[in-house]
């Protein structure tokens, strides 16, 4: 199959944003000890990324929407190629802290914009292929990168992993500015109106989907290495074929769900795939112990984790024909609440002394009420049984 060279700057976009929001975890030791700080405190560089990512993806998009979605992708990974920039010469805690907040602001507007102008630029029912191929740059990241920038990190120096990620943004900003097409802006919006896609059930419960559904799939992945050495017997040593392996499943999982959501739609691709991720999670629980069954989990799980990208973004902007953007922006924050959900939700087992393989059970939970909100998804608006407008007055109706 023939690539589209226009989608291409996008996939390097994501591939610096999957770099630096996942190569961080493997290099917490090498960065607590340069700054003198603890692990923990460490760890705090990752909740401020995250955090700029939840506030900065509505922020940007709001103030931005004017503008064309060309000039302001490349607006978006100049900011993100500064601040990864400067992290690699933070001097202390304090300043790093502020810069990885900073850093994290441009990355959920990003991938909005970049969602949106992707599937404008895709032909009729190759949607949700697009902005596959978009994601496809984050789990190469997965892949790859992440493996070989920490091992640079580790042999050499962590300054080195914000470096390469810079340079990653500069070749963004290059092929943004020579390959993505021009598009017109759309002048007749402001902030308070691209929030009025809040208003309706449909991307509320989109949302819910991508939070608690989605978030299931974090219960494994937060607590993968300890899985995987305590309960699966595999090496320390060995954790990285473990990561490439599941950064594999990303990349076959991302594109193949962009594929069988343009051919099922997305709202029956959704519901099959959070069932999916229901069913490996109950195997993960029940058959980590063994090893090689343990291995073809984590690809599945893998693949699972980036399967629903494009099928649940289709679905967010059915929900919000008018607020396309700001919707695909939100679901970015979305994202990201999973991921602290998971792990949040995923640790209270372990606090209480039981193995690791029970977050996944938690997990199952989770991916048990997600498939249960995206069952009465496709019950109240697949098929054009109700659109957006009809829910914003549903909604009106129930507050008066």
């Amino acid at each position: 199959m023939k690539i589209d060279k226009r989608i291409i700057p996008l996939a390097i976009g994501g591939l610096g944003i999957g770099t630096t929001e996942f190569t961080v975890m493997g290099l917490l030791p090498d960065i607590a000890k340069t700054l003198q700080i603890t692990i923990p405190q460490t760890g705090h560089l990752i909740s401020a990324y995250a955090m700029g990512v939840v506030i900065g993806a509505p922020l940007l998009i709001g103030y931005s929407v004017k503008f064309p979605p060309k000039k302001v992708l490349i607006a978006f990974m100049i900011l993100f190629t500064l601040f990864n920039g400067l992290s690699a010469i933070a001097p202390n805690y304090t300043t790093m802290l502020i810069i990885r907040f900073m850093s994290g602001l441009p990355h959920g507007a990003f991938f909005g914009v970049g969602t949106v102008v992707a599937s404008k630029m895709a032909g009729k029912g190759k949607e949700a292929f697009y902005i596959s191929m978009m994601f496809t740059g984050l789990t190469v990241a997965n892949l790859a990168m992440v493996p070989l920038v920490t091992y640079i990190g580790h042999t050499f120096h962590w300054r080195l992993y914000f470096a390469i990620v810079a340079l990653i943004g500069l070749f963004a900003i290059l092929f943004l500015k020579l390959w993505l097409p021009a598009m017109e802006s759309n002048q007749n919006t402001h902030f308070l109106e691209e929030l009025k896609f809040l208003k309706n059930k449909q991307s509320w419960l989109v949302l819910a989907i991508t939070a608690i559904g989605f978030g299931g799939l974090f219960t494994w992945l937060s607590y993968i290495t300890p899985l995987m050495t305590v309960v699966s017997g595999v090496q320390s040593s060995q954790m990285a074929y473990v990561m490439v392996l599941a950064g594999a499943g990303m990349v076959v999982g991302n594109l193949v769900g962009g594929v069988v959501s343009d051919k099922l739609g997305p709202e029956k691709t959704c519901a099959l795939l959070i069932f999916l991720m229901m069913i490996s999670l109950t195997g993960v629980f029940f058959l980590s112990e063994h090893q090689n069954t343990a291995f073809i989990l984590t690809f599945m799980c893998g693949a699972l984790s980036m399967s629903i990208a494009a099928p649940i973004n289709i679905m967010m902007m059915k929900a919000a024909p008018k607020s396309e953007m700001m919707a695909a922006a939100f679901m970015q924050a979305g994202f990201n609440i999973a991921n602290a959900m998971g792990a949040f939700l995923g640790g209270i087992p372990l606090e209480y002394g039981l193995p690791y393989n029970y977050p996944s059970l938690v997990g199952v939970g989770m991916t048990f009420i997600g498939f249960a909100v995206s069952i009465r998804y496709m019950y109240l608006y697949s098929a054009g049984k109700r659109t957006p407008e009809e829910s914003v007055t549903e909604c009106v109706s129930c507050d008066q």
